[in-house]
């Protein structure tokens, strides 16, 4: 019997900024609200990250999380993932200060270096909402979103070992697939492992299914049946990957840190849209989408009790 489908709803993100949607979550009591409803339309996890209220720029103080995680779990039962992406540019102790204090379920962990390009994004817009979004695209142009051995390392025994936090590994390439493998041959985590693979972003792996179809055979390869595994892919690209990864038996992530839209030129409203979508998609085909208490089992989480806050 095939297993229903874990939905993680990407609440805000560090990618976008505020021109491109007034639809972004920015202060906290939007990104609770935005996740709370997330999780009503059937989103089993939310990855949240946090953002100055003021100017919607990426904020990694653990006070700004904590304006809204305590809101979240008080108003849903949905896993929460904290990134430990943040915002790009960030350093590495910057980005896991938030997780660190919360001691989540869940976080994120990116498995390698790439380039991270935004800059295309500047062409779309010629007036701007706050100074430092202009600035903050156009600094990809040169920039490497850094996550050396070293930094996947200590992120990883830093959280799983003081917190036993476990992990949305996000892969935006085949090489990343294999430097995974590597750090499960480490046995620095047990299984199962959950393996976000990531496409249409500018410097990882394009959106095609190809590259889906040949990432998801190697990922078998590597991780046997020791992994649960998802898809999310970039703007316009994200629902038929969502939907591809369902039909093919993997999980799926939506959620306006990955695409602003709901369909050809029209801006999502709301995280809950982007997630009620897929999940008329995904019951439509015959299958079913996980409960939180279901997605803990399989990816053997500690418990929404279990957390500092």
């Amino acid at each position: 019997m095939a297993k229903s489908v874990i939905i993680t709803c990407a609440v805000t993100g560090g990618i976008h900024t505020p021109t491109m949607s007034p639809h972004l979550p920015v202060s906290p009591a939007e990104i609770a609200t935005s996740a709370v409803e997330a999780s009503e339309a059937g989103a089993a996890i939310v990855h949240l990250h946090a953002r100055n209220p003021q100017s919607g720029k990426p904020d990694p103080s653990p006070e700004t999380f904590m304006k809204f995680l305590p809101q979240i779990k008080q108003g849903c039962s949905s896993v929460m993932n904290i990134s430990t992406g943040g915002g790009l540019g960030m350093t590495r102790e910057e980005r896991i200060r938030a997780a660190m204090a919360a001691g989540p379920e869940m976080a994120s962990l990116n498995v390698g270096s790439m380039n991270f390009g935004l800059f295309p994004a500047l062409d779309k817009f010629s007036e701007w909402k706050h100074s430092w979004e202009p600035e903050y695209l156009e600094m990809t142009r040169d920039f490497i979103f850094r996550n050396t051995f070293k930094d996947i390392e200590f992120i990883l025994k830093e959280l799983s070992g003081t917190h036993g936090t476990r992990f949305e590994f996000e892969c935006y390439d085949l090489g990343h697939l294999y430097n995974l493998a590597w750090v499960m041959d480490q046995n620095w985590l047990e299984p199962p492992f959950f393996v976000q693979m990531v496409f249409g972003v500018l410097g990882g792996a394009g959106a095609e299914l190809d590259n889906l179809v040949h990432m998801n055979r190697v990922a078998e390869r590597l991780f046997g049946d020791s992994y649960e595994w998802s898809v999310l892919a970039a703007g316009r690209n994200q629902m038929p990957f969502a939907t591809t990864a369902a039909m093919l038996g993997g999980n799926l992530r939506v959620g306006l840190e990955d695409s602003l839209y709901a369909g050809p030129g029209r801006l999502a409203e709301s995280n809950a849209q982007q997630v009620r979508q897929i999940r008329t998609i995904v019951e439509g085909l015959g299958m079913q989408i996980a409960e939180p208490d279901e997605a803990r089992r399989r990816l053997a989480l500690k418990g929404g009790d279990q957390v500092a806050f």
